[in-house]
């Protein structure tokens, strides 16, 4: 299936062999995902980066977080009876689940949009307390004002839910806590307040009933949300039919406020689509693009960690150009152009 995107040709723009791991302990398994804002005129990247332990044969290890943000290593015999390791990405021990992975975010800055570095003077970002012995991933950032709102995924055995940090210099952080509970993920929150009020997209989601769907949430100070309205649902039989999830912040146009989404099929394969919805009120959705603007079609996107997946939750404006940065098979960091015009041409009314 063709697609919109215009793929750098330097992709990969970043691998796991590129940085270090946080600890000597740990080897970095994947970099995903980055979170995308504009600092002291450079384009900066807050990266997910997945970390695991050096397995050996016979035996699993999981690393997990303790209350102070200490890691600690559980090791398991393969054959023990408890275990259930079917997934690469999530095993259960004695009823729980862990992650076989635990996630930073790490700050990395470019001058061209390609190449990107990191820097002492921003150290990376670590999940703390209870609620994120597992790590945090997966951080959108909006900018309002001279303020930068980091919402990002909370994870724990406690379940997925949203945390926020706020900072305007991103060496001292504000931590707001979790402003989603379990489950949710997949936080965006608008870039501009909307008659006075924040606007979030967020994914509540239940195992037992309803589905993976995009809700809106609405607030008055951006710590308390209410006024929820599932806005886009999964659709049968088409490449989204399996769950749906917001990317960056909406881009604000004439036409109303367009949000680039991911959307997964049962066989979890992941592409991009887009959305649009009333510039004055976002709870109406005025319309749709029905084929996706990226599917994973480069070896890049294919066979990684976990293979074809095209990811986002970042993205740089510069007028109809609009850079995308996202994570290929859950291993690699890249970058694809894309029209805004264009995007908006696909969309279909609803």
């Amino acid at each position: 299936m063709k697609d919109i995107a215009q793929r750098f040709p330097q992709n990969p723009l970043l691998m796991p062999k590129d940085l270090k791991p946080s600890i000597n302990e740990l080897q970095i398994i994947s970099l995903l995902n980055p979170g995308v804002f504009t600092f002291k005129n450079k384009i900066w990247i807050l990266v997910r980066v997945a970390e695991s332990i050096a397995q050996k044969d016979g035996v699993i290890f999981f690393p997990v977080l303790n209350d102070t943000g200490k890691l600690e290593i559980i090791e398991v015999p393969l054959n023990d009876p408890d275990l259930i390791a079917s997934d690469a990405r999530v095993i259960n021990y004695k009823g729980l689940d862990y992650l076989t992975t635990v996630s930073h975010l790490r700050l990395l800055s470019s001058e061209d949009g390609i190449h990107f570095k990191e820097s002492e003077d921003y150290p990376p970002l670590f999940g703390k307390g209870e609620l994120e012995h597992f790590g945090i991933e997966d951080c959108r950032v909006t900018q309002i004002d001279k303020t930068y709102y980091l919402a990002y995924t909370a994870v724990s055995g406690s379940g997925v839910g949203v945390g926020l940090r706020v900072t305007k210099d991103w060496k001292k952080f504000d931590e707001k806590g979790m402003i989603f509970p379990p489950h949710n993920k997949d936080c965006a929150i608008f870039e501009e307040k909307i008659n006075g009020k924040f606007y979030a997209l967020h994914r509540p989601s239940s195992k037992e009933i309803g589905g993976n769907f995009i809700w809106l949430a609405e607030s008055k100070d951006g710590l308390h949300w209410g006024n929820h309205k599932c806005i886009i649902k999964t659709r049968a039989g088409i490449w989204d039919n399996a769950r749906v999830g917001a990317g960056a912040a909406p881009i604000k146009t004439k036409k109303g406020w367009l949000a680039v989404y991911h959307g997964a099929n049962i066989e979890h394969q992941y592409c991009l689509g887009a959305f649009l919805m009333d510039l004055n009120d976002p709870s109406l959705v005025i319309g749709r693009t029905v084929e996706p603007i990226m599917v994973p079609t480069e070896n890049y996107e294919l066979s990684g960690f976990f293979g074809y997946v095209v990811f986002t939750n970042g993205h740089i404006i510069n007028g109809d150009k609009l850079t995308i940065y996202y994570g290929a098979a859950d291993e690699f960091v890249c970058g694809a152009h894309f029209s805004i015009k264009e995007i908006l041409k696909l969309i279909e009314p609803i």
